[in-house]
């Protein structure tokens, strides 16, 4: 018979590093948002929004998940596209659990494939698939993409979800914490990403600017901050950021007739930035051109990358 006065033992605590890979698009972003709880990685249904590996940290009893988000895997076309690819790659050889993501609505691709093959590279790093996007599919669809997937390797778990609705993201963040080593948590109680102030407020400028405008422009985009500055009077961040285009013509489009384009960025952003803040934002916005920054290796470094 068992001694009741004996407590049963403890869970051992675990904590570690996953990322999501995919192609651009397939909602890694949002994933990564709704683990966490709260807006670490901007959104966009434009292709190659994030740009640099994001740290989202997810907190539970049994353990600590942290999130790496990375940018979309593809095939690069230019400077940047390389150096985004190496961001991918760098994240992957230093993660625990590898994440990959296919949405359920689409058939799995080229792309898909390419990325899957690319994952023999790290052998010993625990392998998830993850069928994204199962509130735009049905039952029948979401089951059929299951077993393609299913289909491609062998995986530590395949777990299908919604990432905006909440659909058993609980499951795969518990599910992921179990593939973790055994460790004391890696950040504190109150973190909830690693990411500085100003690079989350430049993220919020540039997925403001995003929305509305043509294919080509997104890859064009980018955001630097030159101040965060709380006024002596309190109550109110000064703000004072550029927008960075390739060509003249882009800075009209982001501009727009007699600002209107611009002043709608940075009604859009402030909001964004206020929560984020919890105090008023004024926002000062500078669209600025550096001409083909993506190819110029001087460029990209000034720009971040």
């Amino acid at each position: 018979m068992t001694d009741p006065t004996l407590a049963a033992p403890a869970a051992e605590h675990r904590a570690g590093f996953v990322t999501f890979v995919g192609r651009p698009n397939v909602g890694k972003s949002t994933l990564t948002n709704a683990l966490v709880g709260e807006k670490v990685a901007i959104t966009s249904s434009k292709p190659q929004t994030t740009r640099r590996a994001i740290r989202g940290i997810v907190h539970r009893a049994s353990g600590q998940l942290i999130v790496v988000d990375t940018p979309g895997m593809h095939r690069p076309r230019t400077l940047l596209g390389e150096r985004l690819n190496a961001v991918v790659q760098e994240t992957l050889g230093d993660v625990d659990v590898i994440g990959f993501c296919v949405p359920a609505n689409e058939p799995i691709g080229p792309g898909d494939r390419y990325i899957n093959e690319q994952l023999d590279a790290w052998p010993r790093t625990r392998k998830v698939a993850i069928v994204t996007k199962t509130d735009t599919a049905g039952p029948a669809k979401v089951a059929q993409q299951l077993l393609a997937v299913s289909q491609l390797r062998e995986w530590d778990e395949i777990i299908p979800l919604s990432a905006v609705t909440g659909d058993q993201v609980g499951l795969l963040a518990d599910q992921l914490i179990a593939l973790m080593p055994v460790s004391p948590p890696l950040y504190g109680d109150e973190a909830v990403t690693d990411e500085t102030e100003e690079d989350r407020i430049a993220e919020l400028i540039r997925e403001a600017a995003l929305e509305g405008v043509s294919d080509e422009l997104p890859h064009s985009l980018a955001v630097t901050i030159d101040e965060v500055a709380e006024r002596e009077s309190g109550g109110v961040v000064d703000v004072y950021a550029n927008v960075w285009v390739e060509r003249d013509s882009q800075k009209g489009i982001i501009i727009g007739h007699r600002g209107a384009r611009l002043t709608e960025v940075g009604t859009r952003a402030r909001k964004e930035i206020e929560a984020l803040l919890g105090q008023r934002v004024y926002l000062k916005l500078h669209v600025k051109v550096a001409k083909e920054w993506q190819r110029d290796p001087k460029q990209l470094g000034r720009l971040g990358f």
